[in-house]
Formats: C-alpha cells, sequence, structure tokens
C-alpha cells in the first residue's frame, strides 16, 4: 500500500507517467457506461431488440442477460472501425509518450464526433446548439461534446422507436386476426396472446427474423 501512495508521490517520470496512466484508466472505466450506451451504437440496438422481445410476447425470452450480451458484441462490432482509430490516433501516442494527455482526449473524441454526428440529425443538432446560444460550427471538430452527445442520444432514441413501430406491425396484425376469430367464435374468456403467441413465434421463425433484425441494425449505421 506504502509503494502505491508513494508513486504518486514521487517525483520521478517514470513514476509520474505511470501515475497518468493508471488516472486515465479509472477515468475511463468509471465513464465506460455512459460512454458505451451515449456515444456508441448500443442504445439503438437494445432499444430495438428489446421491441422484438415485447412485439412476440414472450416475456422474458430471450433474457436481459442475453439481449444485453447480443447488443455489446454487435456495438464491439459496429465500432471497432471507430475504436480503431482511436486506439491508433490517441492511446498508443498518448502511452509512447509522444502526446499529451490534452492532445489525446482532441485526438480520441475525433472518430467518435464523426460517428455521432452521421447519427445524429440536423434537427436535435440545432436544438441544444440553440439552447446554448452557440455559433454554428463550421465543421464536425469544432462541436462540443456536451452538445453533440445529447443530440446523438435523442436522435438514437428516435430511430429506435421507428425501428421498433415497423417490428410491431406484423405481430399486431396476428394479434388482431386472432382477437377477431376468438370473438367471432364466442370465446371472449380466452385470452388472444396465448393463442397467437405461437403463431408469432412461428413467422418469426420462417422468415428468420433475428438475421433480418441484425441485418436492419447493421444497414442502419
Amino acid at each position: 500500500m506504502s509503494n502505491f501512495i508513494d508513486m504518486f508521490s514521487s517525483s520521478d517520470p517514470t513514476n509520474v507517467a505511470t501515475s497518468v496512466k493508471l488516472i486515465l484508466l479509472l477515468t475511463v472505466l468509471s465513464l465506460a457506461p455512459a460512454i458505451l450506451i451515449l456515444m456508441t451504437s448500443f442504445t439503438r440496438i437494445i432499444i430495438v431488440l428489446s421491441f422484438v422481445r415485447t412485439s412476440l410476447a414472450t416475456q422474458q425470452m430471450p433474457p436481459n442477460q442475453v439481449l444485453i450480451g447480443i447488443a455489446l458484441f454487435l456495438t464491439f462490432f459496429i465500432m471497432a472501425p471507430t475504436f480503431h482509430v482511436v486506439y491508433e490516433d490517441a492511446l498508443e501516442p498518448l502511452f509512447d509518450e509522444e502526446i499529451t494527455l490534452d492532445e489525446a482526449y482532441t485526438k480520441a473524441s475525433i472518430p467518435l464526433k464523426e460517428f455521432m454526428a452521421k447519427q445524429t440529425r440536423q434537427k436535435d443538432l440545432a436544438l441544444f446548439l440553440n439552447y446554448t446560444n452557440a455559433e454554428r460550427p463550421e465543421s464536425i471538430k469544432e462541436i462540443p461534446l456536451t452538445t453533440l452527445v445529447p443530440a446523438f442520444a435523442i436522435s438514437e432514441l428516435k430511430t429506435a422507436f421507428q425501428m421498433g413501430f415497423m417490428i410491431f406491425i406484423p405481430f399486431l396484425i396476428i394479434d388482431m386476426a386472432v382477437a377477431s376469430i376468438l370473438m367471432s367464435m364466442g370465446m371472449m374468456m380466452l385470452p388472444p396472446v396465448m393463442i397467437s403467441l405461437p403463431f408469432k413465434i412461428l413467422l418469426f421463425v420462417l422468415v428468420d427474423g433475428w438475421y433480418l433484425i441484425t441485418n436492419s441494425l447493421l444497414q442502419s449505421f
């Protein structure tokens, strides 16, 4: 424990560099959930997958752990090019002590800004720019993260809900058809969901639903 404290109190350049790396690592780990949720494709993916489960009315199937796991790996797959640029331009030079921490932050934010800007609606970005009375940025690099991140988040929510609405339509038709048949047969006490569930699962399997959903998510980025 004393060695750990001495490392932070030491003035040796090697120990100082190590201390900065540890502080940077702890900061990234503490902010990792927020970065993953609000600055990547994770939000759209998990919401769309949740809509799929809700539209199927399968309660907790697939379980939350499975949906989150799928969303995480799809996020890593989609964000891999962006993360690669961040590592090469910012983290690797920082660890080699070729650039300062401020320069690394600036270089790391550029690929993330470019990714988020492509998915952000102009209307949503203008909302936060107008609220702060900020000047119109001439390039993506000039957009502050404090403005771009919330604009990107609400754009992702809108896109995810639009995709979720399209997913609901075929299953809603099945529910309505089953409910109409049961009412015409006088079986009003029988829950329509109990009868429509096997048909919805069968339809989803026949059209290879998970493939279509995954393909739509990948194409949306």
